[in-house]
């Protein structure tokens, strides 16, 4: 039987990266996002290549609509060996943190926690009971690191690494991986590359360098398969001068 893994937030960028470099390692993808016929399209170039998809649309922004989503995946493809994470808002809107409404992060918090949160207590005890598996999420860097003029997005962000550091340490040594990326600059090809983001040293996160998906979604498979680091940061030296 194919391992399978299903990508939450399967746009262009990362998320089709994941899904690809899976595939190709031989597993039956599920891609996961709102819009159909993005999907629809992405799964039949991955057929082209001989990767088995499955198109699942959902609203990842609807947490109590999971259980649903989650049933209407497993209906698919079983228990699900590994699913990634990574759904962003296209322009994550950074404001000064004094400057921050409770309303601002109060819309963020179901796409970045609760359904991640409502996710992993949907396809986690599966993994614990066949002995393996992996969460795997990929986000911004600022949720490392509090930065002036980058609040908004970030505070929950910081909120979605800490439950991950939780579930980490309440699995270890029971087979299931949880890795987290963080990355600090704009990813080919993403709906955030399309924005003008200015960065917390005031330059236009355009001119910073981009970082490929493949590279990024390598290094996700390479952490997931020797099980370390649980955290990778992109690039490595992002915060120095900050």
């Amino acid at each position: 039987m194919s391992q399978t893994i299903a990508v939450f937030g399967a746009g262009p960028g990362l998320g089709q990266a994941v899904a690809r470099r899976y595939g190709q390692a031989g597993y039956e993808v599920v891609l996961v996002a709102r819009r159909p016929a993005p999907l629809e399209r992405f799964a039949e170039e991955l057929a082209a290549d001989g990767i088995t998809a499955h198109v699942v649309t959902g609203d990842l922004s609807d947490s109590d609509a999971v259980p649903a989503l989650a049933d209407r995946i497993r209906a698919k493809t079983g228990p699900l060996n590994a699913f990634y994470y990574g759904p962003a808002p296209a322009d994550p809107g950074f404001v000064p943190a004094a400057t921050l409404r409770p309303e601002q992060v109060r819309e963020l918090m179901p796409k970045t926690l609760y359904t991640l949160l409502a996710l992993v207590r949907e396809f986690l005890p599966a993994m614990l009971d066949q002995g393996g598996g992996a969460i795997l999420s990929a986000q911004g860097a600022a949720a490392l690191r509090g930065l002036p003029r980058m609040s908004g997005w970030p505070p929950a962000l910081a909120a979605q690494r800490n439950y991950l550091q939780s579930v980490a340490e309440e699995v270890a040594g029971k087979g299931v991986y949880v890795g987290m990326l963080f990355v600090g600059t704009l990813i080919v090809g993403s709906a955030a590359a399309e924005h003008r983001v200015v960065d917390a040293a005031g330059v236009p996160a355009a001119e910073r360098p981009s970082a490929d998906p493949a590279d990024l979604a390598e290094l996700l498979w390479s952490m997931h398969q020797t099980g370390k680091p649980r955290e990778t940061l992109v690039p490595e030296g992002f915060f120095d001068g900050l």
